[in-house]
């Protein structure tokens, strides 16, 4: 049997372990996925080493960008972003090579392109700087949508939340949360970001997915915003894994 799993810090929050052994049972794939919580990317060889059987890994936070000294290789599109969530096996044994590839950029490309369309600001805000916020940026940009970082304190070519103001986020027709503020079981936290500039003239995007509907996002609401959560994302970036892993 073929082992498939997910490596973070802490996983209670995820439904990968649910889809991808429900889509195994749908289609008869001798195979299982695990969720595979470790307390530091160091312990990823050893991991691999202990699971002969493992064909191929999802990362999450706070993995998405420590991870990539562990890999032999990356896609053009992981190295442009900085930040690797699948990992692909090539091989076995000692020729055994571990490929990072980022499926999290082209599911939020396939999730955003449709909102977009009647965009009246081509800009966007992305709060957060690691993995999930560097792929969105990623496919904001091949979307022709020009965004800025925003974080808790400001350094080159990234804004601090304390900077921002009533005309910046009116020049933004989207805000997109790439941080894991608000995610379960932590769900009554939200970033700190100025909500009361917020109008229906915006599109929010949370990437979290559990809970459906996030503190960020019932912000976002109050103020006319049109929000979204991070499943069809999650299944996005699900679905193109299992191609790169034969599994399609």
């Amino acid at each position: 049997m073929k082992l498939y799993g997910l490596i973070g810090r802490r996983l209670g929050h995820s439904f990968s372990a649910d889809f991808f052994n429900s889509a195994f049972k749908d289609k008869c794939i001798d195979a299982r996925y695990c969720l595979f919580e470790i307390p530091e990317i160091g312990c990823l060889h050893s991991l691999v080493a202990e699971n002969p059987n493992l064909a191929g890994l999802n990362v999450t936070i706070p993995y998405k960008e420590s991870v990539i000294p562990f890999l032999d290789s990356l896609t053009d599109d992981a190295r442009s972003i900085g930040a690797v969530n699948l990992i692909e096996f090539a091989g076995c044994g000692d020729s055994l090579k571990l490929i990072g590839h980022n499926t999290d950029a082209p599911a939020f490309r396939n999730m955003a392109e449709p909102l977009i369309a009647g965009l009246r600001r081509r800009k966007a805000l992305i709060l957060g700087t690691g993995g999930a916020a560097k792929a969105a940026r990623f496919a904001l940009d091949c979307l022709g949508i020009e965004s800025v970082l925003i974080s808790r304190s400001s350094r080159k070519g990234t804004l601090s939340y304390n900077q921002l103001d009533n005309d910046q986020v009116n020049d933004a027709g989207m805000i997109v949360n790439a941080t894991p503020a608000g995610m379960w079981p932590d769900t009554s936290y939200s970033p700190p970001f100025p909500y009361q500039w917020l109008s229906p003239a915006h599109i929010c995007i949370d990437l979290i997915y559990n809970p459906a509907t996030t503190t960020f996002m019932a912000e976002c609401a109050q103020k006319g915003a049109t929000v979204k959560n991070g499943l069809e994302m999650l299944i996005g970036q699900a679905r193109i894994g299992a191609g790169i892993w034969g599994l399609e």
